[in-house]
C-alpha cells in the first residue's frame, strides 16, 4: 500500500447523484478512448488502472444493476 488511509464522507441524496454522475461520465470517456486503435497500448494500460480506480469509488456509490453495465471486459 501508498500509506493509504480510509475517509469517511456524509454526502446528500443529490451529492450522490451528482458523484455517480460524474463517474459514468469519465468511465464512459475511458471506455470510448479504449476502443480507439490508435491509442498507444502502453497508454490504454494506464487508462485501464484509471478506470479501475473510478470503478471502485462508481460501486461504493452505484446500484447493483449499475455496476454491471460498467464491468471492463478483457476485450477493451
Amino acid at each position: 500500500m501508498r500509506g493509504e488511509h480510509m475517509i469517511g464522507l456524509l454526502i446528500s441524496n443529490i451529492e450522490k447523484e451528482e458523484i455517480i454522475y460524474l463517474l459514468k461520465r469519465e468511465m464512459d470517456e475511458i471506455i470510448h478512448d479504449l476502443k480507439d486503435v490508435n491509442v498507444d497500448p502502453v497508454v490504454k494500460m494506464a487508462m485501464k488502472e484509471r478506470y479501475k480506480t473510478l470503478f471502485t469509488l462508481f460501486k461504493r456509490v452505484a446500484s447493483h444493476n449499475e455496476c454491471i453495465g460498467y464491468m471492463l471486459h478483457d476485450k477493451q
